[in-house]
């Protein structure tokens, strides 16, 4: 049988290009090679320029790939007839035909629709979230009002955009309640995010948010535990075991998610059967009302008198043996090998 070309995107110009390198290679070591021809493509981390990596594979996870002599500049073309992407040899340009692409890149510049976008101009399938998916799911204001109006309860929260008057914004601080969180609109593994205490905190708190977009949202603090659960594809559903993270402080922030110094994550989720059902509708209701396709995470408050909120949805979850979406998967019975090449059987919707 002939393999599939499938190009593995990972690095880029964002805050979180590291966990995207071992995403990359949790993938890559994980793909049926029987059935597919893997080409790991790494974006430069501050140019943004795309190589066809052809080296060694744990040079990936270690930063070294990009100084490597096997480096070749590739390029999106924007003619659907050429079906894969442009290398140069240096005796004239040539076609690494590509049947699929699969972005592990996390955060802006990968998982907010623009690759998707570029992807979908050169005709090429994406495996996972599409174009407009991808960029509603990123936008935190927007995903909120989606799933309210599929009916899943939201945080309350308010938009704040620069310039904004410090009155204003401590006004609608009272209103929605101490202690709230300040998040950049767009951003990935909670960079930016402060949960604000008093009054004193809350400027400081926006302007953190500015350095990571252009908008900022005060939001509501959900008194619960946060669960998630792990959603792949586009037709039928594939989902995981939800899981439950248990805090000693603070919140879920960038340095927790990597290194759980003070959290633990309980797969399952410590609930009983009725809960964990209800979970996972939700989790599919939200998946199926903005758009996903292919794979996701999505995320939930679960109170203690039974309600569940919507936190947000991760479209390129992280795929190294220990992060939480192949372990959700794992607890519901499906090895790493199983999720990755089901994904790259359930293309995505451009």
């Amino acid at each position: 049988m002939k393999k599939k070309k499938v190009a593995v995107l990972f690095g880029g110009c964002s805050s979180e290009y590291e966990v995207s390198l071992q995403s990359a290679y949790g993938v890559i070591c994980h793909v049926d090679q029987e059935k597919y021809e893997v080409y790991p493509i790494g974006l430069h981390k501050t140019t943004g320029q795309w190589f066809w990596y052809q080296g060694n594979p744990d040079e990936i996870a270690r930063d070294g790939w990009c100084q490597s002599a096997q480096c070749t500049p590739v390029y999106v073309p924007t003619d659907k007839r050429v079906q894969g992407f442009y290398y140069d040899t240096g005796e004239g340009k040539r076609v690494l035909p590509l049947d699929l692409v699969l972005p592990v890149l996390h955060g802006k510049n990968g998982e907010d629709g623009t690759v998707q976008g570029a992807l979908a101009l050169a005709g090429i399938p994406v495996a996972g979230c599409g174009v407009l998916s991808s960029a509603l799911c990123m936008d935190k204001e927007l995903a909120h009002r989606v799933a309210a109006q599929a009916g899943i309860l939201v945080p309350a929260s308010v938009l704040v955009r620069k310039p904004y008057e410090p009155l204003n914004v401590w006004k609608d601080a009272e209103r929605l309640k101490y202690p709230l969180f300040v998040k950049p609109v767009r951003a990935g593994s909670s960079f930016g995010i402060t949960m604000v205490r008093t009054e004193v905190d809350l400027i400081p708190a926006l302007e953190q948010a500015f350095l990571h977009d252009t908008m900022a949202i005060m939001e509501e603090r959900i008194e619960g535990r946060e669960v998630g659960c792990a959603v792949i594809g586009t037709g039928e559903l594939l989902v995981g075991e939800a899981d439950e993270i248990e805090l000693s402080e603070g919140f879920f922030d960038y340095t927790e998610k990597y290194t759980l110094k003070t959290s633990r994550i309980h797969v399952p989720a410590r609930v009983d059967r009725e809960e964990m059902a209800r979970i996972k509708r939700t989790a599919q209701t939200v998946y199926r009302a903005l758009g996903c396709s292919g794979f996701a995470r999505v995320d939930l408050f679960l109170t203690g008198d039974g309600r569940l909120y919507f936190n947000e949805v991760n479209t390129i979850p992280g795929f190294t043996p220990h992060s939480r979406f192949p372990n959700m998967m794992k607890a519901a019975g499906h090895s790493f090998e199983e999720i990755v090449n089901r994904i790259l059987e359930t293309e995505g919707q451009p």
